[in-house]
């Protein structure tokens, strides 16, 4: 008898990593291995083995360094946002992340991005000329940001193009992760965890 395949989904923690946005695609792909149509996995990778010390100063022990990730192994990448006084950009921007997002995106595999979590992937190249969004307060800077870096930006709280799902702010969390559970599994299974965890309605 044939099996099918868990999907795996990398979550990439870089310094300052927002907890709360790396907690929606912990808790909604969860509930999906656990009551969906599809098992899933979400495995969690830093730039290095020591604990990742997020906003506000909580810590968390990836799973795995970015230097012992082999992008055929996963499905997805997810990418939460992060503060940049908490040292966001000093992972995000940093060259081995960069070129993981490149080849996640040279893939073609889904990349889900939260908030200013879509500024790496710009900053790697991978939006020029496509549909995004990110931080949408702070008088846009953010929003300018990602424009200089090539990306369409589209004023809405969620944006999909193609392989990549980027959103304006932490409240959007949950969508996004749904919606990558749709790209990774099917629209119903993603209705069905939306329902089962009473998220009533898109954002």
């Amino acid at each position: 008898m044939s099996t099918v395949r868990r999907k795996k989904v990398l979550l990439l923690l870089c310094k300052g990593t927002e907890t709360h946005e790396a907690s929606a695609f912990i808790d909604v792909l969860g509930w999906a291995n656990s009551e969906g149509s599809t098992q899933i996995s979400v495995v969690t990778a830093a730039t290095s083995s020591a604990p990742v010390v997020c906003t506000f100063g909580i810590r968390i022990v990836p799973d795995c360094t970015l230097a012992d990730v082999a992008v055929s192994e996963f499905d997805a990448l997810a990418v939460p946002g992060g503060f940049e006084s908490f040292g966001f950009y000093e992972d995000a921007y940093s060259p081995i992340v960069q070129e993981l997002i490149r080849q996640f995106a040279q893939a073609g595999k889904p990349i889900a991005a939260i908030c200013v979590g879509a500024l790496p992937l710009a900053r790697a190249g991978v939006l020029v000329g496509h549909r995004a969004t990110t931080y949408h307060l702070g008088e846009g800077r953010r929003r300018a940001q990602l424009a200089e870096l090539g990306a369409d930006v589209i004023d809405q709280h969620v944006v999909e193009d193609g392989q990549f799902i980027t959103s304006s702010c932490p409240a959007t969390a949950v969508e996004v992760a749904l919606r990558l559970l749709a790209a990774l599994s099917n629209e119903a299974n993603a209705q069905h965890i939306r329902y089962l965890m009473g998220y009533s309605h898109a954002v």
